[in-house]
C-alpha cells in the first residue's frame, strides 16, 4: 500500500500562486507516476498534470499549461505542483495519485490509471 498526504491549499486572490505537496509513503518503491487531479463543487474529478517516477515525462491538462509547474523529490517520495497567475476557475479540491502499475509514454490523464489516492487539499480563488 501507498499512502498520499496532501498540503498547501488555501485561500488565495486571483493570479496569485499556491504549491501543493504530496507526501507518500509505505510502499513508495511501487510507484512509476505521480499525478494531480481536481474537482470542483458539482463537476467530475479531472486531470490537472502527471510526472513519471524518473520525471523525464510530465504531461499537463491544457487548461494549467504555462501556468502550473510539477516537480518531485524522490529522496523525500515528495511531488509539488506550484501554481501560478491562479484563477477563480481553480478552485476544486485537488487530489494527489500514484500509479503503481507499468508505466509507458502517455497522458494517463483518467482516474483509473492510477492505483492510490490521497484525501485531497482544498484550494479556493476569490476574484
Amino acid at each position: 500500500q501507498v499512502q498520499l498526504v496532501e498540503s498547501g491549499g488555501g485561500l488565495v486572490q486571483a493570479g496569485g500562486s499556491l504549491r501543493l505537496s504530496c507526501a507518500a509513503s509505505g510502499r513508495t518503491w511501487s510507484m512509476t507516476a505521480m499525478g494531480w487531479f481536481r474537482q470542483a463543487p458539482g463537476k467530475e474529478r479531472e486531470f490537472v498534470v502527471h510526472i513519471s517516477w524518473s520525471a523525464d515525462s510530465i504531461y499537463y491538462a491544457g487548461s494549467v499549461k504555462g501556468r502550473f509547474t510539477i516537480s518531485r523529490d524522490n529522496a523525500k517520495n515528495t511531488a509539488y505542483l506550484q501554481m501560478n497567475n491562479l484563477t477563480p476557475e481553480d478552485t476544486a479540491v485537488y487530489y494527489c495519485a500514484a500509479r503503481a502499475r507499468s508505466y509507458y509514454s502517455g497522458s494517463y490523464s483518467r482516474n483509473a490509471d492510477y492505483d492510490y489516492w490521497g484525501q485531497g487539499t482544498q484550494v479556493t480563488v476569490s476574484s
